[in-house]
């Protein structure tokens, strides 16, 4: 497949050399087609890998992926032209994360989810939340003691989650499907946990599995 990356920073680049592993090519899109850190990852990253603005990550994948920043995600969308997204399965893996002095937080959440506002910034879109409870290190091929770790998705589209989960067995994850894409209000503070543990262990080496009986 073609997929289109927004973002560059560490998710957005652990996710694109993932699917440059398993064969697919990738355009990784900012705000400036010769965004230093993309072009630096696609010199490094081989002959699938190419870098572009975000209109033009969103126009060339079959499947699009966000790996942006809460604050910047609605621009950014804007920028790529959200009839570019149109009938395209988008892997959203942003969280509304806020780092305040007081203490880890969400800007969004009960009612909302970052998950839902993408959905709706991108109407044409089949938007599935995934990749956003675990971090980048641990997204492909996740090796734990304890078997693999599960990857928890919703949305809207059931013929876009099959996909989504079709792309993460390819990356050695089981899939949990917690329903529409207001399950985000659930997945979302999940990660807020997951950072929480990480700053309070010093590491990121965990994740979550659903144990059943």
């Amino acid at each position: 497949m073609k997929i289109g990356i927004l973002g560059t920073g560490d998710v957005g680049k652990a996710l694109g050399n993932a699917f440059i592993a398993l064969g697919h090519e990738v355009k990784m899109g900012s705000r400036d087609a010769h965004n230093e850190k993309a072009v630096a990852w696609a010199s490094t990253s081989g002959i699938n890998a190419s870098t572009g603005t975000f209109a033009d990550a969103a126009k060339f994948g079959d499947v699009v992926v966000l790996a942006l920043l809460w604050a910047g995600a609605e621009n950014a969308l804007k920028l790529a032209g959200p009839e570019n997204f149109a009938g395209k399965v988008v892997i959203d893996a942003i969280n509304p994360l806020v780092f305040a002095p007081e203490g880890l937080t969400l800007a969004i959440g009960h009612t909302d989810s970052a998950g839902e506002a993408v959905q709706r910034w991108l109407p044409a879109a089949r938007v599935v939340k995934a990749f956003n409870t675990v971090g980048y290190a641990h997204m492909f091929k996740p090796d734990f003691p304890g078997g693999p770790p599960d990857m928890f998705i919703c949305g809207n589209d059931a013929a876009a989650k099959h996909t989504v989960t079709a792309i993460l067995k390819d990356f050695g994850w089981p899939t949990i499907d917690i329903g529409g894409i207001e399950g985000a209000r659930l997945l979302e503070p999940m990660c807020a946990l997951w950072v929480g543990y990480a700053m309070r262990a010093g590491n990121g080496n965990h994740a979550f599995k659903l144990l059943r009986k």
